[in-house]
C-alpha cells in the first residue's frame, strides 16, 4: 500500500510541475524572442566592442541575461565577442552571466523559491559577473585565450521586418527551444517526482540540511555532475528544498551547476588554457558558496 501511496503522491507531483514549468519556459522564451527580434545581436557586439572595461562588463552582463542558450550555444557567441574585439574581460562578464542569468533560469527560480529570493540571487550574480569578468581583464588572463578561428558568424538581424514578422519569429524561436529542452524538463521533473515519492526526507537533511557545516561547498561541487540543463535541475532542486535541503545549499546546487557544467567546461578547453579553464570553474564554484553561504544567512534570520 505504501508503494502505490507513493507511486500516487510522486505522480501527482509530476504533473503538477511539469505543466507548470512547461507554461513557464514557453512564455518567457517568446518573450525573450520578441526582444532578440527587435535587438540584433549584431548591434550588440557592436556597440560591446567600444566599450571599455566597467562599463562594458555590466552591458555584456546584461546581455548575458537575455541568452536563454545552453552552453553549445553560449560558447559560439563568446567566440564571436572575442573576434571582433570585445575587451576580455568583457567577454568573461557575458560567459559568467549567460547561463546564471537568462530569464528562463529566473523565471523557473520564481517557481522554486520566490520573487525576492530570485531578485537576491539575480543581484548576486550579476555583480559577481560584473566585478569577476572585469578583474579577470585587468590581472590579464586573456593572455590564456588560445587562437580559435570563428567561422560562420552570425549575420545581423534585419531592421526593417515587420512586427507580425517578428512576432511569428519570436514564436517559432519559443516553440524550436522548446522542443529542444522538452526532454530534459520531462526528465528533470521525473527524477523531481522520485525523490519526492520516495527518498525519505531525513536522509536528504542529513546529508545536506542547515545543520551540516559542509553541505554548501559539497552541494556546489555535486552540482556540477549533476547538471544536464537548468530545466531539469530546477525541479530536482525544488523537491530537495520542500524535503529539507537547506535554501543555501540548493543555491549553491543551482548556480555550480549552471556555472560551471561538463558539457561548458569541456567546450571552453577548446579555448581556454588550463589556467584560465581552472580559474574559471574556481570562481564559479567560489560564486556558488559565497551565494549559498548569504542564502542561507537570511533564511536564520
Amino acid at each position: 500500500m505504501d508503494t502505490v501511496t507513493n507511486l500516487i503522491t510522486a505522480g501527482e507531483f509530476f504533473v503538477v510541475i511539469a505543466g507548470e514549468l512547461i507554461l513557464l519556459f514557453v512564455g518567457i522564451t517568446f518573450l525573450v524572442g520578441l526582444l532578440q527580434a527587435y535587438i540584433p545581436e549584431e548591434r550588440i557586439r557592436s556597440v560591446l566592442a567600444g566599450r571599455r572595461q566597467g562599463v562594458g562588463n555590466a552591458l555584456s552582463a546584461g546581455f548575458g541575461a537575455l541568452t536563454p542558450f545552453c552552453s553549445c550555444s553560449t560558447i559560439p557567441i563568446l567566440l564571436g565577442l572575442l573576434d571582433i574585439g570585445v575587451p576580455f574581460g568583457v567577454c568573461m562578464s557575458f560567459l559568467l552571466a549567460s547561463p546564471l542569468l537568462n530569464p528562463v533560469i529566473l523565471a523557473l527560480l520564481v517557481a522554486l523559491v520566490g520573487v525576492v529570493p530570485t531578485a537576491i540571487y539575480a543581484a548576486l550574480t550579476f555583480t559577481a559577473a560584473v566585478v569577476i569578468g572585469w578583474l579577470l581583464g585587468r590581472l590579464g588572463y586573456g593572455r590564456y585565450v588560445k587562437d580559435v578561428m570563428v567561422e560562420g558568424r552570425p549575420e545581423p538581424c534585419g531592421c526593417n521586418s515587420s512586427h507580425g514578422t517578428r512576432i511569428r519569429g519570436a514564436f517559432s524561436f519559443a516553440v524550436s527551444l522548446f522542443r529542444q529542452v522538452f526532454p530534459y524538463l520531462i526528465l528533470g521533473a521525473g527524477i523531481g517526482a522520485f525523490i519526492y515519492g520516495f527518498v525519505p526526507g531525513d536522509l536528504i537533511v542529513s546529508l545536506a540540511g542547515p545543520d551540516n557545516p559542509l553541505a554548501i561547498p559539497v552541494a556546489a561541487v555535486i552540482g556540477i555532475p549533476m547538471y544536464i540543463r537548468a530545466e531539469t535541475l530546477i525541479p530536482v532542486s525544488a523537491v530537495l528544498l520542500e524535503k529539507g535541503m537547506g535554501i543555501g545549499a540548493v543555491m549553491a546546487l543551482i548556480i555550480g551547476g549552471a556555472g560551471a557544467s561538463i558539457p561548458e567546461v569541456t567546450l571552453l578547453a577548446a579555448i581556454f588554457e588550463r589556467r584560465l579553464l581552472a580559474a574559471f570553474v574556481a570562481v564559479i564554484l567560489g560564486v556558488a558558496i559565497f551565494a549559498g553561504v548569504v542564502f542561507q544567512a537570511l533564511a536564520v534570520i
